[in-house]
């Protein structure tokens, strides 16, 4: 009884309609709203906030591209930096993170807001001052993913892991 158990399940687990083996994959047109987003970065490596920013861009451009065509003063997006990118913020770093922070001041005519934790920015020694003028001072990150999390945001946080193989490599 118990080889005839085995030699079914061997089967069920094999068995594979020809037709799926060539069937297409579905494109589905999501309908797409306006969004209220609050992001939470908190990274080990400031390096990684390129990375990062390219979630925010995976956010928006779908939105205002056809179909959707969503203006984007149409969303509510808030970035609340709080981990080691913080050092990108400040303008001392400016010329080592100089893609980073015209990403991020890119977005902000967006309507995007970033939001530094002042607990995190005090921290590392950093004054208000210290920050470009686009970047907000919050009195906690936490408190702040709490708040928006409360008014009906949705949060995403990037997880930015260290890349060991090429796309071309695992394709």
């Amino acid at each position: 009884m118990k080889n005839i158990q085995t030699i079914f399940l061997l089967i069920a687990l094999t068995y594979v309609p020809s037709k799926a083996l060539f069937a297409e994959a579905q494109f589905v047109q999501t309908p797409y709203q306006e969004q209220k987003v609050v992001l939470d970065f908190y990274l080990d490596d400031p390096g990684k906030m390129g990375t990062a920013l390219f979630w925010l861009r995976s956010l928006l451009n779908p939105l205002t591209a056809e179909p959707y065509s969503l203006a984007p003063d149409f969303h509510e997006i808030k970035v609340i930096i709080h981990g080691t990118e913080l050092v990108t913020t400040v303008k001392h770093n400016y010329d080592k993170y100089k893609n980073v922070v015209e990403r991020m001041r890119y977005y902000t005519e967006f309507g995007v807001e970033f939001k530094v934790c002042a607990l995190a920015a005090k921290d590392y020694d950093y004054e208000y001052s210290d920050f470009h003028d686009f970047i907000q001072i919050v009195p906690s990150a936490i408190t702040e993913l709490a708040h928006w999390q409360q008014q009906g945001f949705a949060l995403i946080t990037p997880n930015v892991p260290e890349k060991k193989y090429s796309t071309d490599e695992i394709r």
